[in-house]
């Protein structure tokens, strides 16, 4: 079911490994022109884009893009009560990470009257997006506004796909739980058109732009992110899920496999990696992943992620080139299930997340755990990292020196401009000494 990469009696070099790492045929590329038609004419066309756009790409068009308050109020009635509960203790897990997440201000004294303070500042306003699709995410919602809220942001959107099965409303439990989190600025719109929105404003509707827009998406999404990079920020180009698991023969099979199929589930093109080092243990989850995809309700979709080039069986001689093959292909989800968990992890770099041990399976992270399921896909683990409060925050320096320490240090600032052949530079400074 999974293809075989057979690593045994190998050692690929770090060039090597990334051009075997298997990856899902997806291109942001090439959806980039196709993404600027639809922005551009947001940007021109405003609300009645909008509305156009979710009538052709959503098939329904709402009756309006902005949310009203009493519709995010019935949304927020109408959750079921074990829905609340689990959203609730959801909210207050992920609360507590994130707020270790936010750095203390910092002061460094560099001598007499020579102070450099250290500070984290929010930026003042998110656009939030939580995608539609094949499946609903209220999770998502407490994933993109918990950390935003908790890093102090003060002006937070958000904005998920219209529901033809709901008359073109937000989903209803995405809306209740954005109610149920204090958001009150919700629209119906998804895809580029909302990135394009989010990132430019739109007039008429109350959608101001805003400084970072985070959350996942398809690659429609994560084009436009690429397309308003330096109109605005973000957080990353979201593509297809991912997950690797790292396993000896002291690992249950079975939770192996359970957890291959949990990510499945996501995406045709989700990516389902297992590396170990045991041929056995192998043989064993393939006879358990064939069992739990023909029982699982998405089958066809699982199906089609594992049999795709993007998944793969990774025999290798040791767990030592385990780790190698894993921080070539960083992954977005990383489990660890062997004997010796902490060598293992000791020889991770590039992962979004990392669950170590039968009992973290990458499951409890997309929910309860309270990390954040927020997290780089398709290997920009190797240079990116997962939503946090972090993103939400700006390190600020903050200079105060004196007089009598800016004047220790002009010999210096006087050489290096010199060098530099900037002269004004040394003269701002021994202009506030030669005054007449």
């Amino acid at each position: 079911m999974l293809r075989t990469i057979d690593l045994r009696g190998t050692r690929p070099t770090q060039r090597e490994l990334l051009a075997l790492v298997p990856r899902a045929a997806t291109d942001v590329s090439a959806a980039l022109e196709v993404v600027r038609t639809l922005i551009d004419d947001v940007r021109e066309r405003g609300e009645a884009a909008l509305l156009d756009q979710a009538e052709r790409l959503d098939r329904v068009r709402p009756s309006a893009v902005r949310v009203p308050a009493e519709e995010l109020e019935e949304a927020l009635a109408g959750l079921a009560p074990d829905i609340r509960d689990a959203i609730e203790r959801t909210i207050a897990r992920v609360r507590a990470a994130s707020a270790a997440q936010v750095p203390p201000p910092e002061t460094t004294v560099l001598g007499d009257g020579a102070v450099i303070e250290q500070r984290w500042q929010p930026v003042t306003r998110v656009g939030l997006y939580v995608p539609g699709g094949k499946a609903v995410y209220p999770s998502s919602v407490v994933m993109n506004v918990v950390p935003a809220q908790v890093a102090g942001v003060r002006s937070i959107a958000l904005a998920s796909p219209p529901q033809a099965a709901f008359g073109g409303r937000v989903h209803p439990t995405v809306a209740g739980v954005a109610a149920l989190l204090g958001i009150t600025e919700v629209y119906a719109m998804g895809g580029a058109g909302a990135i394009g929105a989010f990132a430019y404003g739109v007039d008429g509707i109350g959608l101001d732009p805003v400084q970072r827009v985070t959350g996942p998406g398809n690659v429609y999404v994560a084009a436009a992110k690429r397309l308003v990079q330096g109109v605005t920020g973000i957080d990353a180009e979201a593509g297809p899920t991912d997950i690797l698991v790292i396993a000896d023969d002291s690992a249950n099979a079975d939770f192996v496999a359970a957890d291959l199929v949990s990510q499945a589930e996501h995406d045709e093109l989700a990516a389902a990696v297992l590396v170990t080092d045991s041929a056995a243990f192998a043989d064993e989850v393939l006879e358990r992943l064939a069992e739990r995809v023909a029982a699982t309700r998405h089958r066809d979709r699982v199906r089609e992620a594992v049999i795709g080039a993007q998944s793969a069986l990774v025999l290798v001689d040791d767990l030592v080139q385990a780790t190698d093959f894993a921080n070539a292909f960083g992954p977005e989800h990383l489990e660890i299930q062997v004997r010796d968990t902490d060598d293992v992890l000791s020889r991770i770099e590039n992962a979004g997340a990392i669950f170590v041990g039968a009992y973290s399976p990458v499951s409890l992270g997309d929910y309860a755990a309270g990390s954040n399921h927020v997290l780089p896909t398709g290997g920009q683990a190797r240079y990116a990292a997962g939503l946090s409060a972090a993103t939400f925050l700006r390190p600020q320096q903050v200079i105060r020196y004196d007089e009598a320490a800016l004047r220790e240090v002009a010999p210096v600032i006087a050489a290096l401009s010199n060098e530099e052949d900037l002269p004004a530079h040394g003269e701002a400074v021994t202009a506030r000494f030669d005054r007449r």
